[in-house]
This record gives C-alpha cells, sequence and structure tokens, in this order.
C-alpha cells in the first residue's frame, strides 16, 4: 500500500473516532436541554467514544 493510501485510512479512522463523540455528545446535550437534566450529555459523549471505537475496529479490525 501507498503511503497516500495509509495516511488516507488514517484519517478516515480518525474523523470515525471524532465524528462519533461530536455526534452522540451533541444529541446528548440536546436531550439535556429539552429534558433539563444535567447527564445526558455526558452519557452521549461515553456512548459517541464507544460506537467511535467500535467502527474503527470493525472496519480496519482484520489484518489481511
Amino acid at each position: 500500500m501507498s503511503e497516500r493510501g495509509g495516511s488516507g485510512e488514517g484519517y478516515r479512522a480518525l474523523s470515525m473516532m471524532l465524528a462519533g463523540p461530536i455526534f452522540y455528545g451533541g444529541i446528548g446535550w440536546l436531550l439535556d436541554y429539552w429534558l433539563h437534566t444535567s447527564w445526558l450529555f455526558v452519557l452521549g459523549i461515553i456512548v459517541g467514544v464507544a460506537a467511535g471505537v467500535y467502527l474503527v475496529i470493525a472496519r480496519y479490525g482484520r489484518i489481511e
């Protein structure tokens, strides 16, 4: 695999790891705002990190 292809895969994995907490944290923040709670934002970030890790492992976990 060329260096360019390897860095593209790395950026894709990084974007998956960042998108999970941002997306689910945003959902948690909105739910906190609407429901007047204070714990759904933290729960959303934790779920987002877990989802990001899962997606990266599901996509790149197998060594060829």
